[in-house]
């Protein structure tokens, strides 16, 4: 009998070790270059396509960022051909039967108008055409349609209509992005109107005025002040690019201050510690000046005597630390949040949330103003930029003309 039994543990022990093998075979790489389980691979080359796929739609809905992206979604549902369009056009084909154009936009009427995805039968007198079935899916941004997706099979299949509902979802997202990061543009654009449109009313009157008072005194003290007006508004009203340098910004500010000087005299006292490493660090356009501005205001506001603003920027590894701070009245730290929140906006108040919104939505949330104040007590503004961020480039220094 134990003979019998050990006869039969040899005779299954191959088996068990086969069986052993496959499994491990199955469940983990054949080397060290393979990327898994069938499962993980599939699931990687899936994620990786939509990965290649995602950047163009970013840019929007168009012929181009179609094309770019067009045999990268028919490599997701592994269709015969696939074909995305707008609200009147086929914007690009990709695969076989392109000449179901025509007939593909006559049948996508329905679908654009209702929002809701539809399969047809495609009529084609070509024998050899596989293009016999199109599942259409339209592509939604805010509840408004604005293309669809269109898959074409050589028969129906329920997998199908709903794999192109998902990916044309997935796309939807991506143009979504996209208008989401056109309407940040808009807003920063408008950000910047703001703070030109406070600059000109009352810094351009009073330079103006300044420079007049010395046209007669001193001749050359008058031409050097309105080539310093005329490099501070050029930076100012600038039309290109949305991000400066550090060094570009500081450059204006000196601008700025060199008229604030040429008004006030001896009463305002400016001192700067710049380090030379974060010159080129690349930042929000008009970020900077208005801080000053708000220094300079309050630092005088109120005072007979002398106003010391002191302006830093250092090096802080990964970012430039920039600090801002005068010696002036001072603000009640209620008002500073109400004026930060957007619930109160006392003169000069604009340019301190403005900066604080627009650092936060380039940088994110913890990259907003730190502000130290009291009444009495002055007001110190730290300003944190990292050096290097994805989208942050400088449009290069403006020369003058």
């Amino acid at each position: 009998m134990s003979g019998f039994l050990a006869g039969l543990c040899v005779a299954i022990l191959p088996l068990l070790a086969a069986g052993f093998w496959l499994g491990r075979r199955t469940a983990r790489p054949q080397n060290l270059g393979d990327l898994g389980t069938p499962v993980e691979h599939a699931t990687f080359e899936t994620l990786h396509t939509a990965s290649l796929a995602a950047p163009p739609l970013r840019a929007g809905l168009t012929e181009e960022t179609a094309r770019k992206s067009a045999r990268r979604l028919r490599s997701l549902l592994g269709t015969d051909a696939l074909c995305l369009t707008d609200e009147k056009d086929v914007l690009v084909w990709d695969g076989v039967g392109g000449h179901h154009r025509t007939e593909i936009m006559q049948l996508l009427a329905g679908p654009l108008e209702s929002g809701r995805g539809e399969a047809f039968p495609l009529t084609c007198g070509a024998p050899d055409c596989p293009v016999r079935w199109a599942v259409v899916a339209p592509l939604t941004v805010d509840d408004r349609v604005h293309g669809a997706l269109v898959a074409c099979a050589p028969r129906e299949s329920a997998v199908l209509v709903r794999a192109a509902g998902e990916v044309a979802r997935w796309v939807s997202v991506q143009l979504e992005l996209a208008d989401l990061d056109r309407s940040r543009t808009r807003l920063i654009e408008a950000e910047i109107k703001a703070l030109r449109a406070q600059i000109s009313p009352h810094f351009i009157f009073n330079s103006l005025a300044v420079i007049a008072s010395f046209v007669r005194t001193d001749p050359e003290r008058a031409r050097e002040l309105l080539l310093e007006f005329a490099d501070f508004t050029r930076y100012s009203f600038r039309r290109h690019g949305d991000f400066t340098t550090l060094a570009d910004e500081l450059h204006a500010i000196d601008h700025y201050l060199a008229l604030v000087r040429a008004r006030f005299g001896d009463r305002l006292s400016v001192t700067l510690q710049i380090a030379p490493e974060v010159l080129p660090v690349a930042l929000p356009f008009l970020c900077l000046q208005p801080l000053v501005e708000n220094a300079v205001k309050h630092g005088l506001e109120g005072k007979a005597d002398k106003c010391q603003i002191q302006i830093t920027a250092q090096d802080a590894g990964a970012e430039a630390l920039v600090v801002i701070e005068d010696d002036g009245a001072g603000m009640d730290p209620a008002l500073l949040r109400r004026i930060l929140a957007g619930e109160d906006s006392p003169s000069g108040g604009i340019g301190l949330s403005n900066v604080d919104d627009r650092l936060r939505q380039v940088y994110g949330d913890n990259y907003g103003l730190v502000i130290e104040t009291a009444p009495g007590a002055g007001m110190k503004v730290t300003a944190r930029l990292p050096k290097y961020q994805p989208g942050v480039h400088s449009a290069g220094r403006l020369t003058r003309e």
